[in-house]
């Protein structure tokens, strides 16, 4: 029988393996003099900020990069990356994996300068013990120079994402077992570099470096590590706690697949898997389960048909469902504004849509995005946005109410111009939280509390609303600024509605009958790398929180701002 002092011996050895096995596993945020060097250019790489943030430079002399201090065996590698602005012809920029010597595995980001006005290639490929040809080139659903964007390499057993503000944009299967090589066995360095192709980056050469320009500048922040440290056992086969780490089985739930068919469908420029002049013997084997794939994702998870999902419910001609029922448009005059409804209701569910708000002075107007029941003690979550006078931002207002309060406001400005371009809008409703999402990016969330006394939608249906309507009275600033009417009729555009959702009808709730399966949203909560962008959002375009406005609730705050917020 084991005594004290084994039982006591016992318990040391287990807290000492434990804090063993928590050191091999890295979860850093970015220290680049903690987790990189820059080991070429002569000085034209810096670390700044404290280590926060990394800028590389190329003149006509010399480029410059960095590589991690450690090797990683499967991990995933996240990183924010400002593009060279401005005409950047003949550049390269990277973000990538590789391991050493003629039979190495490498996986690759590398960003193709541009002529000014034209935008940027990224160009995506794998290598496998030495062999590569596996190129995937997409354009960029906006600037990548105008502001930071995080790009993510997330590499397991089974799969290689590539992913973009947390957006799939390629999965490259581990395909071994029909003799496709896939990297697993050599470990990798993160490695980024700026560096002068000219020779073939742009326009395939036909277009080169105007080094009057010079010295070209990209910038580098939050290099974020979650990965096994060669030589631990996080990778291994074994059932330690490590395996339960999310990037470790990491695939597309609807979603994901629901994502990456946008993009592959809209941004995609080049497929080693369908350049037939390259391979004119035949396809290598994986594009043959390649296509199998992208057919699925097409049958599968196609978007919502307007058509189809809700009905115009005020306004006349003024709500217009174009394209098949691909696109809807809403607009306000000063005679009327218009709305939409979704045709279902539902108990929990994620919503996601696409939107492009009114250009120019667009002051008085606000357009929306939100959930709600009906009655005096409705449930109901929001977005709306708070137009603006020409050249001011937009500002996004969210809120929560649960039978029939409300009161809990956050608002923010856009790291983006939300007129030029589209940008999916998400709520994701279940029963432990709500989540606020702007291209995949948390920007607020909302925890059930009801243990605390705090009300929160759980037993309301809810019907998905848009609208876009005058309020001039209050919605830019203060109601100071007036809608002018000269530049009516004022538009808003929404596409690429989503709704994966548990419908509420007289046959119960297609979550629980069995006609809906399992879904990720239904526990989606936040991982450390959608906290720390809750906290970049929060902390740099939050512009007002019900949670610290004192002059408001004099008597204290609520009681859910004192309770943890993720």
């Amino acid at each position: 029988m084991a005594t004290f002092s084994d039982l006591r011996t016992l318990l040391y050895l287990s807290m000492l393996l434990l804090s063993i096995m928590v050191a091999s596993l890295t979860t850093t945020s970015a220290d680049f003099y903690r987790d990189a060097e820059i080991n070429w250019g002569d000085g034209r790489g810096k670390i700044i900020e404290g280590g926060r943030a990394l800028t590389l430079s190329l003149d006509q002399y010399s480029g410059s990069g960095f590589q991690s201090k450690n090797e990683y065996l499967f991990g995933r590698f996240d990183m924010q990356l400002k593009l060279v602005p401005g005409n950047s012809a003949g550049t390269v920029t990277t973000f990538f994996l590789s391991s050493q010597g003629a039979g190495h595995d490498e996986i690759d980001f590398e960003f193709l300068g541009n002529a000014t006005g034209e935008p940027y290639t990224v160009h995506t490929n794998v290598y496998a013990q030495g062999k590569g040809n596996k190129e995937q080139q997409f354009q960029l659903w906006f600037d990548p120079t105008a502001t930071f964007h995080t790009y993510s390499i997330v590499w397991n057993q089974q799969r290689i994402i590539f992913m973009v503000d947390n957006i799939p944009i390629r999965v490259f299967n581990n395909y071994e077992s029909i003799g496709i090589p896939f990297p697993k066995n050599q470990p990798m360095r993160v490695y980024c570099s700026l560096w002068n192709a000219d020779d073939w980056a742009t326009q395939g050469g036909r277009v080169k470096t105007d080094w009057t320009k010079a010295p070209f500048v990209a910038s580098y922040r939050n290099f974020n590590i979650n990965g096994c440290v060669s030589g631990s056992t996080c990778g291994s086969q074994s059932t330690d706690s490590f395996n339960t780490q999310a990037w470790q089985t990491q695939g597309l739930d609807a979603n994901g697949r629901n994502r990456l068919r946008w993009v592959q469908q809209k941004h995609m420029i080049y497929n080693y898997c369908n350049d037939r002049p390259r391979f004119p013997q035949g396809f290598s084997e994986e594009c043959k389960r390649l296509f199998v794939v992208i057919a699925f994702l097409l049958a599968s998870s196609s978007a919502g048909n307007f058509s189809q999902d809700v009905n115009i419910t005020w306004g006349g001609p003024r709500g217009q469902i174009q394209n098949g029922g691909q696109v809807l448009t809403l607009s306000l005059d000063n005679s009327s504004g218009s709305g939409f409804e979704s045709r279902n209701q539902f108990l929990y569910g994620r919503i996601d849509v696409q939107l492009k708000l009114i250009p120019g002075n667009s002051a008085g107007t606000v357009t929306t995005f939100f959930l709600s029941s009906l009655g005096s003690a409705h449930d109901e979550i929001d977005f709306e946005f708070l137009g603006n006078s020409s050249g001011q931002p937009y500002t996004i207002h969210t809120n929560v109410f649960a039978k029939g309060v409300g009161n809990k406001e956050q608002q923010f400005r856009l790291w983006f111009d939300p007129t030029t371009a589209f940008h999916t809008y998400t709520i994701v409703w279940n029963s432990q939280r709500i989540i606020w999402l702007i291209d995949n990016i948390p920007i607020r969330v909302f925890i059930n509390y009801e243990s605390n006394g705090i009300p929160f939608p759980t037993n309301q249906p809810m019907k998905v609303y848009a609208s876009l309507w005058n309020a001039d009275d209050w919605a830019t600033q203060g109601g100071r600024v007036k809608t002018d009417w000269t530049k009516a009729p004022f538009t808003a555009t929404y596409r690429n509605y989503n709704a994966n959702v548990c419908v509420v009808s007289t046959t119960g709730n297609s979550c629980n009958n069995g006609t809906v399966s399992s879904q990720a949203w239904q526990t989606l909560g936040l991982n450390a790398n959608d906290r720390n962008r809750i906290r970049w959002v929060q902390t740099n375009y939050m512009i007002y929180n019900y949670c610290t406005d004192v002059q408001r609730f004099p008597r204290g705050f609520p009681k859910e701002c004192r309770l943890p917020r993720f």
